[in-house]
């Protein structure tokens, strides 16, 4: 199976991955993109949605709530603290856009119906994890200081020419509280566009065993299997990372032959 998937740029909302229809059973991910003065309805039916505000501004409106001027960036590389939208399982909302809206969408199945809320650049608590060579700046958007249930997002930006999410992990065995298990998308830009990273991801057994050739609106998902992430010279790697799975947060193990490496 190709893990690996493209988002071609459209008008309107354009899902990428779908529940059921790739390798995962939890995780959705698409795109938003619209023109100044331009709506788009959104039901969440059964999910709970994080809309992430990778592009532009918007104003937002879910039943009586209304924000406005929602985003803080003309691109992920401007800020690292994104905006972002949550909403409800049972709920619905109208975008609009004040200028070109570049929007990541990413859904989960929950049970429990939540209210919606705007989460502004104050919320976001950026940290700089690793050391070079695997150093990069990771930025934590929705979580459990959030009203999400599941969902666990955040963004990547990768020190130049230096790896992330090393030694390799995985959260695929219930084993808590060190492991749970856990499904995961990262998606890509480059700045310049013309960028790329290698994505690779393998299991134990050698089932699987890929290393992908990430391009800009490019991703890979990980429903189950070690990964781990190298950044090209020359090019600023950024990836969007969402998890939805059995619990919320950070409970992964380590490749044991490579956990020496801290």
């Amino acid at each position: 199976m190709n893990f690996k998937k493209t988002y071609v740029p459209a008008k309107g909302y354009t899902r990428v991955c779908e529940i059921d229809k790739c390798s995962l059973k939890k995780l959705e991910f698409g795109i938003i993109e619209l023109d100044a003065g331009e709506t788009l309805n959104f039901k969440t039916e059964d999910k709970e949605f994080a809309f992430i505000m990778l592009e532009g501004h918007c104003n937002v409106t879910c039943g009586d709530k209304k924000w406005e001027n929602v985003g803080n960036r003309a691109n992920v590389f401007e800020n690292k603290k994104a905006e972002s939208i949550y909403v409800g399982r049972d709920d619905e909302c109208d975008i609009t856009a004040i200028d070109h809206i570049k929007i990541a969408v990413c859904g989960t199945p929950v049970a429990e119906k939540t209210e919606a809320q705007v989460l502004r650049e104050d919320h976001v608590v950026l940290k700089t994890l690793g050391r070079v060579p695997f150093e990069r700046e990771t930025s934590f958007l929705i979580d459990g200081n959030s009203n999400a249930k599941v969902l666990t997002i955040g963004e990547c930006y990768v020190t130049e020419g230096n790896w992330a999410g090393f030694p390799p992990h995985k959260h695929d065995e219930n084993n808590m509280p060190t492991e749970c298990i856990c499904e995961e998308i990262y998606y890509f830009l480059y700045e310049p566009k013309q960028g790329f990273a290698v994505q690779c991801l393998y299991t134990a057994d050698g089932e699987i065993d890929e290393a992908y050739r990430v391009q800009n609106d490019e991703l890979v998902e990980f429903p189950y299997g070690y990964h781990t992430t190298v950044s090209t010279p020359g090019y600023k790697t950024y990836f969007l990372w969402l998890m939805a799975g059995d619990y919320q947060g950070f409970n992964r193990s380590n490749d044991p032959i490579h956990d020496w490496i801290k």
